[in-house]
């Protein structure tokens, strides 16, 4: 079975869906391999922009399959695998077109990096979403917490780091990571959201998105994205990270 599709829908939309809902929708290669060619097609001038779902209604994206990446143990290995991710979430952000992670269910860890890479955030109600890479010993790795720095408020950004844990959807909206709530189907609350968001013409749209990456250029941002993907590669290969994968696997 794939781990991903995409399909072009109406109004010039590219929906990529993470096909793995009997592992929470979590990120293998091949997922990061979708995503790449997701992000390239994008660039086609009939594409207005991207959207990132999950299949199911029960996970947006539960970060990196452990089960595969537990394998990594060196920091060389773990930043091999950091780095091509990391890559995708910094092209991600920089694609000259709006891109929406339409949240379906729960997000967290790499799950929520993804979310932080684009530019909106819509979310179902009921749904939670954290950064909980802290409580596996490493750090957020594939740019994500170095993008959600950009996207809040600092004291924001750095609460939902520290602190670990999962958010409700009220909470998420008050800390500015959610834009938008929808009910239902997802393609109701994309709908919804877009018809809000996206009426401007492409051109107006991506000249706005130009001013966005003109200051991530300034601001160095791809270095500053490669040293969080270095510092986690580094924390990765920790005694700590793994005990704690293992006691998460049930090892």
């Amino acid at each position: 079975m794939d781990s991903y599709k995409m399909e072009e829908r109406e109004n010039g939309v590219l929906l990529f869906t993470i096909t793995r809902e009997e592992k929470r929708n979590a990120v293998n290669y091949e997922v990061m391999e979708g995503l790449e060619k997701a992000i390239r097609l994008a660039h086609e001038p009939n594409i207005r922009a991207l959207v990132i779902t999950g299949t199911g209604e029960k996970a947006f994206c539960s970060g990196g399959d452990l089960s595969v990446f537990h394998e990594l143990r060196t920091e060389e290995q773990a930043y091999q695998m950091l780095s091509k991710m990391g890559e995708n979430l910094f092209n991600l952000a920089m694609l000259p077109k709006p891109s929406i992670a339409l949240i379906n269910g729960i997000a967290v860890g790499g799950g929520c990096e993804i979310a932080a890479a684009c530019d909106f955030r819509i979310a179902r109600k009921g749904i939670s979403a954290g950064f909980i890479q802290g409580n596996l010993a490493i750090t957020t790795g594939w740019g994500g917490g170095t993008l959600l720095l950009e996207r809040l408020p600092v004291s924001n950004g750095m609460k939902m780091l520290v602190e670990a844990r999962k958010y409700t959807v009220d909470e998420l909206i008050e800390l500015g990571f959610i834009q938008y709530i929808y009910e239902g189907a997802p393609s109701e609350g994309l709908r919804a959201a877009m018809e809000t968001t996206f009426l401007l013409e492409g051109d107006v749209l991506g000249a706005y998105k130009e001013m966005l990456i003109q200051k991530w250029e300034m601001s160095k941002l791809k270095e500053r994205i490669e040293n969080e993907i270095r510092n986690c590669a580094i924390l990765w290969a920790s005694e700590a990270h793994h005990k704690q994968v293992e006691k998460f696997l049930g090892n």
